[in-house]
């Protein structure tokens, strides 16, 4: 548990240091020792004021630079330029559970700043990366979410591979998805995989791809999985 957390501390330190607009940053641990950030507390006062935008600062460059080479270091689970099938693989001793709770705060975040299921973006980010910041696809899609160029040049992504940037700008195009495809989780999710184009052609319906179909099926398999998680780990 001290591992995790300290982990979840370095996750919150890069949040404040990646963030461009600064903002306050509230945080509340829960009786378990999970943290969880926001920059707007919706648990009256559960949260407590860590960081004043007012006495923020943002790093320099360098410093930013350390920090984020650090981070990936501390977080890499293989090399960032292994194939999409070893980034698959799960290195024995990091469970998928460890690895889900050292990005836990961050996902929390995220799901609130876009109105999402804390278990939604965890499902997805299981299917599409294993929890692998260095993930790379042989399609070129990178980081946790498994962001193509373009989607992430679309939300602002300077670095895929910067789990903070990689979530926001992932959880942000979920919740374009379900407004464009009118709150439908697998049309959502079947753009996600196949691009909202795929969907629309194939008449707003599941592309004909046994990839996205395949896609789809895991996704929804790992969020049923997710939901009694998310609500242990989520205060109310």
């Amino acid at each position: 548990m001290i591992e995790v957390m300290r982990t979840l501390l370095l996750v919150g330190l890069a949040t404040l240091i990646s963030t461009m607009t600064l903002a306050d940053v509230y945080k509340y641990v829960d009786a378990d020792g999970h943290a969880y950030f926001t920059d707007t507390p919706l648990q009256g006062n559960r949260y407590r004021l860590e960081w004043h935008r007012e006495s923020q600062t943002l790093a320099s460059k360098s410093q930013q630079t350390l920090f984020s080479r650090t981070l990936k270091q501390a977080l890499a689970i293989v090399p960032s330029n292994a194939t999409e099938t070893s980034t698959r693989t799960v290195t024995p001793d990091i469970s998928v559970q460890r690895r889900r709770a050292i990005y836990h705060g961050l996902v929390v975040l995220n799901a609130r700043r876009y109105q999402l299921s804390p278990g939604l973006i965890h499902a997805v980010i299981r299917a599409e990366s294993a929890y692998n910041p260095s993930a790379v696809s042989a399609a070129g899609a990178q980081g946790l979410m498994q962001l193509m160029p373009g989607t992430a040049a679309r939300y602002g992504v300077s670095d895929s591979f910067n789990p903070v940037e990689n979530v926001r700008a992932g959880a942000a195009y979920l919740r374009d998805l379900l407004d464009l495809f009118d709150q439908d989780l697998k049309l959502a999710l079947a753009g996600y995989n196949a691009g909202e184009g795929a969907v629309i052609r194939y008449g707003r319906t599941i592309p004909p791809y046994s990839e996205t179909q395949g896609y789809v099926s895991k996704v929804l398999e790992y969020y049923r999985a997710e939901q009694p998680v998310s609500i242990a780990m989520t205060p109310r």
